[in-house]
């Protein structure tokens, strides 16, 4: 029941401890933080940068300014309510329709206003955010998301995680909801993780609660049949988020809009391990290459290539 350490070793299995020691502490810079742990600076920096995102529509900061959000989405049918400093997915709220004064989650499942006003005044109280202090509520638009993952995911908008270390983009998967994780792609929360061929963008394996999977639970779906639309675009655009924000270690997760294109949905300092699980492959070896040429390559274009020149499926 329990894994082989030498085991994993021998597969470079990169474990919690490693990865908070050796890459979190080593490569990221505590001052930098603040631009990937608020989900707003990270907007305002990406958007600086020429870097597109999810459409703001506005934030709430104090308890005063609940009712606000009233008119804030009035001619809003569908959006998201997140915590400006959450992580993992917490205190998400995604809203696919409204129906006179309720709205719609994902499931199917309908909350009045002083539902939304509650989840509003927990996410200022700092139920979700780390650390545990006061927050901000942030509303955006809900992404129209691709017709090319028409099945993959269930009610909710799928991404792309992108683990990127030193500039080079290193493994990749795709995220899927399901009716278990209510339209969020967070797997701890039961979504899919589709792992994705560097290289080509295409699926080479999923799991779903660390297990492997080959269909969709809700839809059917064949989840070996998924190709990421826009990859030539995404591996660049994660590579230049190690760029703006000097993060070593980083986590960049994508979403691809019907008519917007690839758009980054948020970057992630401590991005989690599972991805290792969804690719069936350990992340210590891509690493380990990558250390042998950090530096040596300058542009953000010889960094990727290099990526796709040594870490493509086999």
């Amino acid at each position: 029941m329990f894994a082989n350490p030498f085991k994993l070793k021998k597969r470079g299995i990169l474990g919690m401890n490693a990865r908070n020691i050796e890459y979190i502490s080593k490569y990221n810079d505590r001052k930098n933080y603040p631009l990937v742990d608020d989900k707003l600076k990270t907007k305002q920096i990406a958007q600086k940068h020429g870097i597109a995102v999810p459409d703001l529509i506005g934030f709430i900061q104090y308890q005063v300014e609940i009712n606000t959000f009233e008119k804030m989405i009035e001619n809003k049918n569908s959006f998201v309510i997140k915590p400006a400093q959450g992580s993992g997915g917490r205190g998400i709220l995604v809203i696919v329709n409204t129906d006179n004064d309720e709205y719609i989650k994902p499931s199917g499942e309908k909350v009045s206003h002083s539902d939304v006003r509650r989840h509003i005044s927990n996410i200022l109280s700092g139920l979700y955010s780390l650390g545990g202090k006061n927050d901000v509520a942030v509303f955006e638009s809900l992404v129209d998301f691709d017709e090319a993952f028409e099945g993959f995911s269930f009610e909710g908008v799928p991404d792309v995680r992108i683990i990127v270390y030193k500039g080079y983009p290193a493994m990749a998967m795709m995220r899927l909801s399901t009716a278990e994780s209510d339209g969020k792609a967070n797997l701890h929360q039961g979504a899919v993780g589709v792992g994705i061929d560097i290289v080509t963008g295409k699926a080479i394996s999923a799991v779903q609660h660390d297990s492997p999977a080959t269909h969709h639970p809700d839809t059917g779906k064949d989840l070996l049949t998924l190709v990421v639309p826009h990859w030539e675009t995404i591996l660049p655009l994660s590579a230049k988020c190690y760029d703006i924000t000097e993060m070593g270690y980083l986590g960049a997760d994508i979403v691809i809009d019907k008519k917007r294109g690839p758009l980054i949905l948020e970057l992630n300092a401590r991005p989690g391990l599972a991805i290792q699980i969804a690719n069936d492959l350990g992340a210590l070896k891509r690493f380990d290459e990558i250390d042998k040429v950090a530096g040596s390559h300058k542009s953000l274009k010889e960094r990727v290539q290099f990526s796709k020149d040594m870490f493509g499926a086999k």
